[in-house]
């Protein structure tokens, strides 16, 4: 029998997140953290592990979302990418962990560009989605809508990380314009709003990470999360939905 892995709805993982830091002491950074290495790592599989001087375009949010796509800007970058980050707003936008994020993003010199009006996306091996994550409040606007849009009208592959932007976790609704991804990163759970079939369709093959969320913390919440079978032989595994339920690929 395949694992059955628990979905979570918007607010459920507000207060995973919360309760990470209130009770654990697993800061923002450290979580960011992990989601990026991770994003970054899931990036090498779809490109068969040979990163060096593969083109890879980052659309990076102003908001967490942003964060991770950073952090695995900034991995691939070390791997020997050619990385391009595409912040949706000016710098001075960026505030807290995301701000720390461009700043070192800066000083390791990778090249970053600010989205403007009439602006293309450069030619890319892939591009990692990192423009909204699970904050998402109606549908795209501004910078934002533009990044997405660009996205769309390239033919490279599209990563996406914890949901493709624009398709709300919560409720399912794929929002015009919303990311068509080849894949989605999800963090942490899988999200509700997933098993809806347009959202689903949106994901693409849909994986999920570890960022280190304590079993506790799950089971304070009333989830009944396996941790060892889910993560013990890797920090990323495949996702399907059957019969209303997510469970883990490749599974007997």
């Amino acid at each position: 029998m395949s694992t059955v892995v628990p979905g979570v709805s918007t607010q459920q993982m507000q207060e995973v997140d919360r309760r990470m830091v209130a009770d654990y002491g697993i800061v923002l950074l450290q979580m960011m953290e992990n989601a990026g290495r991770n994003l970054a790592e899931l990036a090498r599989r779809l490109l068969a592990d040979d990163v060096v001087d593969r083109p890879i375009v980052v659309l990076a949010g102003k908001g967490n979302n942003g964060g991770g796509g950073m952090v695995a800007a900034r991995h691939l970058f070390n791997a020997g990418a050619w990385v391009q980050v595409i912040c949706s707003y000016p710098q001075a936008r960026y505030q807290g962990a995301p701000a720390q994020q461009l700043a070192t993003l800066q000083a390791m010199g990778v090249p970053l560009a600010w989205a403007e009006d009439g602006w293309e996306l450069p030619p890319a091996d892939l591009i990692i989605d990192a423009i909204i994550g699970y904050g998402l409040r109606g549908a795209p606007r501004g910078n934002a809508r533009n990044l997405i849009q660009l996205a769309n009208s390239s033919t490279a592959p599209v990563l996406s990380l914890d949901t493709p932007s624009g398709v709300d976790t919560g409720d399912g609704i794929v929002y015009t314009p919303h990311i068509q991804a080849t894949a989605t990163l999800t963090l942490a759970l899988p999200k509700l709003g997933f098993l809806a079939p347009a959202a689903m369709a949106a994901c693409g093959e849909l994986y999920l990470a570890d960022i280190s969320v304590p079993a506790a913390l799950y089971a304070g919440l009333g989830l009944q999360v396996e941790a060892e079978p889910l993560f013990a032989r890797n920090s990323i595994v495949p996702l399907y939905v059957v019969e209303g339920e997510f469970r883990v690929a490749g599974e007997a």
